[in-house]
This record gives structure tokens, C-alpha cells and sequence, in this order.
């Protein structure tokens, strides 16, 4: 297969074919290894790790793969790259559907997962050096086959990035996206296997075919049935049926439901958010002491709770005019908007014709428009609407760093009802650079709640927490209550250094909720501030901050030994 035996026009265009398959297995080598990691994020959790570990153990499998394809014979180099590509199409796309399904069933899933890493980043170090050889037939120097091929590679892998970030994570969820990739690896296959067959510079094989025609139907039929895989694979993790579960661009949601009880559960990624049994125990503990003990509520400000439970127990004080709601995903808050299971748990909080929701992608706001309206007699039998003032409601989604840097304006209460610091994305919603943002937008008297993970079972978490809020400038009071389906769970209230502490601890003692709770009262509040011995003692003195975001390696190592 020399160049002297190919007219010029045929170098030109199998060089350019190569290249463009470069590009686009490039783009798919990327997106493959961010799949892995983010699944590996998913499963095993402390996204840090995970990421630098699979792509630092696909890097080492990528440069073994780059050894062994010198085993390969010079004429076998076409039936190589079209054999690399039809087993990255089957394991990329099939590699989350298995990995889940081995989660589900076995407690090996951690070695499935990086077999498939480890597989894939050998076929994907297999590449760049097979097609680089077979292109050296159409390039007249090795620096411009180099050059051509490495650059189409780079550039195809930057294509990837940009597909995975605002495509593929956006509007697929990880298996269908795994399937697409898996697609265009199997079309690079195909369109090598006709160029090169119609020029004959390979063979026909009937083998390669039936192989081909194999993968094809194999690739289709994931592709059509991954969803319904994916929530089959899903059920043996949850103790009762899952009624809804999707992967938004931000997070995998779940909502099971236990008919006979009545019984809802929500799940972000895995891990319970709240249950519907017991979460008046979390959502009246969060929201009422501070609503309560502050000095005024005109302006509340909610971050994250997403669910609207802490939105409907604000919803409670009638002299409240304006609460601002913010989440990061428009698909939580939606999902709460209109799913029956959660509108009846947050008795329709965002479907109420005073409730508005702005989306955007940053601070200014788009047009206000009313996200849902559930007929009144979906609401609880033991919750009723009372006359009064209605207060404004909006719904931001946006990130909460994001907004509490750009936002102008003060509030008199601030709930901060966040997920747990389990991630990198959320350890910096526990930073002191967050608490000092949110200090900034505090009234001169006001009272910040803060959801703090549980001081038994994450105990160095949880202080770790109360020391960053001290360093941001507040006061602090911890407390805490037992929550059936969280165990012990914990809160801090952060009050603004000019709202007198003595003066606070008094109003404790006198305490009166005023609005109706199914749960919370004067003096469970009170004896939630108390703490068994050495439960708030330590000896560590780390402070969580952006650039040395302890908490999140507290949180993922040390913490839940005992869940």
C-alpha cells in the first residue's frame, strides 16, 4: 500500500477520512472517560477522588494500550481500528447499564466500574497510534501525519467537552448518553469498513460483517431500552417502588412511594433528601426557631430547598411579604411544582396563584410566570389556607453562590436547606466565602438556619461546620433532633454579630411558635439545644474554605463510619 500506487485525489481523501475519524473519536474518547468518572462520582461518591482516579487510571491503561498496538502487523492495522471501534461502541455504551446493574445486585460494582475503565481507556489508547501508522501510507512526511492526526484528536476532544457539558448533560440521561457515544464510535467503524473495502484496500470479510451487523442491533436496542433498564437496574437500591426517577443536568432524582403508608421519599443522587413521614421533624426544626426568634420576617430568603417543604412552613407567617426561593435546578423545582406526591407533601407551596418563578441562567431575572396550579382540594385534610396577607413568592433557579455575589438587598431571615457537603459543587456552599456572602445580605438583626448534617453520625462535619459560620462573622446556637430516617440530624442558628446573644438566649426561654406545626413546640426546641456530653468538643480547628475545602474530606472519610 504505497503512496506511489495511489492516485494523488485517494491520498487526499483517505488522509482527510482519517483525520475526520480522529476528530470524532477524539470528541468520543473524552466523552467516555467523563461518563465513567461521573458515574464513578455517582456511585462511590467524593467526586474529587473519583475523577482524578479515573482519569489518572485511564491515562495509565491509554499509554499500555499505546505499547501493545506495536504487536499489531501493518496489514491488519485497517481490521484493527474498525475492531477498536466496535468494542469502545459495546463497552462505552453499555458500561453504565452494567455497572448500575452489578450496584444493584453485588458488592463487587467498585471492580466492574474499573474494568470498564481500564478496558476502555486501553481501546482508547489503542487509537491515536493505529490510525497515526495507517495514515503514514497517505501522509508525505511523518511531522505532517503527526500533526494532522494529534490536532484533529485535541481539537475533537475539546468538541467533546463542549457536547458532554452543555448537550449530553443537559437533556440525557448518562445511559442514553453512553448509547449516543457509544453510536458514533460504531459509525466510525462503519464508514472505515466501506471506504476501505470499496477501495479495496482491505478485503471483504463476512465475519467483520455479522460482527458489525451484531453491534449495530445491540447499540439500537440499549438505546431504545436504556430508560427502562436503568430504572429496573435502580429498583433493587430503594426499599420501595420507584414512581419517577430522571437524571437532570444537575442531579439523578428519585421518588419512591409505599402505598400502604402513604409513605413518599425523595432522592438526589442516591441519597435520601427527605421522607414524608418525618420530615415535618427536619422542615419545622429548620424553619421555625429562626422565623420565630427574629426580630422581623418581612424578607425571607431560601436557599436550595428545592422540594418546597421549607417553603410551605414559611408559608405559615402571615406577615411575611416577600420570600425568595432559590435552587439550582429547574427540574426540582418543577418536579415539586407538579408531581401529586409532592405537591400534597409541601401542601402546593409553589402552585399558589401568589407564587411566581424567575429562571435564569444568571442573576437577571427573566419573566415571572406561575409554574403550576393544583386544584385547593389536593391539599392535606389537616392543612387549610387562612385569609390574610399573601405574600410574593419567587423562585430563582440559579446557583446560590452565584446569586448571594451578584444580588443587591438584605434579608430579615435566611434558611439555608442545602444538601450535604458530599461534593466539591457543595462543600463551597459550606465555605466561609459563602457565609461571608450571605452575612453581607443579612439585615442588621437577622437570623440565618443552617441544615448541618448530623452531629453523631458526621460529628467533625458538623463542628467543622459551626467553626466556618464563627469565622464568617456570626454567632452561633447549635441544635438538634432525631429524625427517624436520618438518625440524630443537626442545624446551626447564625445570627448577625449586632443582634445581641444574651438578649436571644432570653427569648429562647419565652418562646412562642405561633403558626401551626405538626411537630415542633417551645419546648422541644429547647431541649434541642441540649447536646449529650463531649458531643461538641474536639480538637480539630480546621475552618472550611474554597481553597482548602476540609469539610468535604471530612464528610466523605470520616464521618459515616458508623452509617
Amino acid at each position: 500500500m504505497s503512496r506511489s500506487s495511489r492516485p494523488f485525489g485517494g491520498i487526499n481523501f483517505a488522509s482527510a477520512l482519517l483525520c475526520a475519524c480522529m476528530f470524532a473519536s477524539g470528541a468520543c474518547g473524552i466523552i467516555l472517560e467523563y461518563i465513567q468518572a461521573s458515574l464513578a462520582s455517582m456511585i462511590l461518591g467524593n467526586a474529587f477522588e473519583q475523577w482524578a482516579m479515573v482519569i489518572g487510571l485511564m491515562m495509565f491503561w491509554m499509554g499500555f494500550g499505546s505499547l501493545i498496538q506495536s504487536r499489531i502487523p501493518k496489514a491488519g492495522l485497517i481490521y484493527a481500528f474498525i475492531i477498536i471501534e466496535i468494542a469502545l461502541a459495546l463497552a462505552g455504551g453499555f458500561s453504565p447499564t452494567l455497572t448500575y446493574l452489578s450496584y444493584g445486585y453485588t458488592a463487587h460494582y467498585s471492580l466492574v466500574l474499573y474494568f470498564f475503565v481500564s478496558l476502555i481507556g486501553i481501546l482508547i489508547g489503542l487509537e491515536i497510534p493505529v490510525i497515526i501508522r495507517i495514515n503514514n501510507d497517505f501522509s508525505k512526511e511523518l511531522s505532517t501525519n503527526l500533526g494532522n492526526i494529534l490536532s484533529a484528536d485535541y481539537i475533537g476532544s475539546l468538541a467533546g467537552a463542549l457536547i458532554y457539558v452543555f448537550i449530553l448533560l443537559r437533556f440525557f440521561p448518562i445511559t442514553e448518553a453512553a448509547f449516543l457515544t457509544a453510536g458514533m464510535n460504531f459509525f466510525l467503524a462503519l464508514v472505515t469498513f466501506i471506504y476501505f473495502t470499496r477501495k479495496k484496500l482491505i478485503p471483504k470479510s463476512l465475519i467483520l460483517g455479522l460482527i458489525m451487523s451484531g453491534t449495530f442491533c445491540a447499540v439500537v436496542y440499549g438505546y431504545a431500552n436504556n430508560r427502562d433498564w436503568q430504572v429496573k437496574n435502580e429498583q433493587p437500591l430503594y426499599e420501595d417502588p420507584i414512581v419517577y426517577a430522571r437524571s437532570s443536568q444537575y442531579q439523578h432524582i428519585v421518588i419512591t412511594h409505599y402505598a400502604p403508608l402513604e409513605e413518599t421519599r425523595l432522592f438526589l443522587n442516591g441519597n435520601l433528601q427527605l421522607c414524608s413521614t418525618d420530615e415535618d421533624r427536619y422542615h419545622e426544626s429548620l424553619v421555625h426557631p429562626a422565623m420565630t426568634l427574629a426580630p422581623a420576617r418581612n424578607r425571607v430568603l431560601i436557599l436550595g430547598g428545592g422540594d418546597g417543604a421549607a417553603l410551605r412552613e414559611v408559608l405559615k407567617y402571615q406577615d411575611v411579604k416577600e420570600i425568595t426561593l432559590v435552587d439550582l435546578d429547574p427540574a426540582m423545582t418543577l418536579l415539586a411544582a407538579s408531581h401529586p406526591l409532592l405537591t400534597r407533601m409541601n401542601d402546593n407551596a409553589f402552585s399558589d396563584a401568589r407564587v411566581s418563578t424567575i429562571t435564569a441562567n444568571g442573576i437577571t431575572p427573566g419573566p415571572a410566570r406561575q409554574i403550576y396550579r393544583q386544584p385547593p382540594d389536593t391539599r392535606r385534610p389537616d392543612q387549610k389556607s387562612e385569609p390574610g396577607h399573601l405574600a410574593e413568592v419567587r423562585v430563582m433557579n440559579v446557583d446560590a453562590d452565584k446569586f448571594l455575589g451578584r444580588i443587591k438587598g438584605f434579608w430579615d431571615v435566611i434558611i439555608v436547606d442545602m444538601p450535604d457537603p458530599s461534593t466539591p459543587e457543595l462543600t463551597k456552599l459550606y465555605s466561609r466565602e459563602f457565609y461571608i456572602k450571605a452575612r453581607r445580605h443579612l439585615s442588621g438583626k437577622g437570623i440565618m438556619a443552617v441544615q448541618a448534617t448530623s452531629p453523631y453520625l458526621a460529628r467533625e462535619s458538623y463542628l467543622c461546620i459551626g467553626r466556618t459560620l464563627e469565622s464568617a462573622g456570626f454567632s452561633t446556637f447549635p441544635y438538634h433532633e432525631n429524625v427517624p430516617s436520618f438518625g440524630d440530624w443537626g442545624w446551626y442558628l447564625a445570627v448577625h454579630p449586632n443582634l445581641s446573644r444574651t438578649k436571644l438566649k432570653a427569648k429562647i426561654e419565652t418562646l412562642d411558635i405561633r403558626v401551626p406545626t405538626r411537630f415542633l413546640t417551645p419546648e422541644v426546641f429547647r431541649r434541642q439545644m441540649v447536646f449529650g456530653k463531649g458531643m461538641l468538643e474536639t480538637d480539630r480547628e480546621e475552618i472550611n474554605t474554597l481553597l482548602f475545602p476540609v469539610l468535604l474530606s471530612l464528610y466523605n472519610h470520616e464521618s459515616w463510619l458508623l452509617d
